[in-house]
């Protein structure tokens, strides 16, 4: 089963912890130090929300979909580098407290979006690529925390 993963940097994570378990009627299914993730089955979704900076308004941190298998990361790479794509590949690394392989590219409006599969958990929060136009590079010190260019 793929879903849509849409991570968000809030400034309180526990009041949006509560709002969203009101939205989606479900508890977090992972919870970390700045760090909350909920699996939707209706509609299928990951809502992933990492911990910012206080007084600052929510905004988009990446858009994502989870996959079931490496083989789909690959087939999306694969796609993408056909199409003509810049992407950014990840093998065993860990980001938002799991094993993940993952592949990234950039849409037109600087969105980064990543194709990933979650190998295993992990105690390590991790880091992801700076994105920037249709080329990803860099690194943060935040999991999954893309520049916004």
């Amino acid at each position: 089963m793929s879903r849509v993963q849409l991570a968000l940097n809030v400034a309180d994570l526990e009041a949006s912890v509560t709002f969203y378990s009101t939205l989606f009627g479900v508890a977090p299914a992972k919870r970390r130090p700045g760090y909350a993730n909920f699996s939707v089955a209706e509609p299928p979704l990951k809502l992933v929300l990492i911990e910012g900076e206080p007084g600052q308004n929510t905004r988009l941190d990446h858009l994502g979909v989870e996959v079931d298998d490496t083989e789909q990361v690959e087939a999306a790479t694969t796609r993408f580098v056909d199409s003509g794509l810049a992407t950014f590949e990840e093998t065993d690394t860990s980001c938002c407290y799991a094993v993940q392989d993952k592949v990234w590219v950039s849409g037109p409006g600087k969105e980064p979006w990543e194709v990933y599969v979650v190998k295993n958990d992990s105690d390590q929060m991790g880091s992801a690529p700076e994105l920037v136009g249709d080329s990803a590079s860099g690194d943060t010190s935040a999991c999954c925390s893309t520049a916004q260019a």
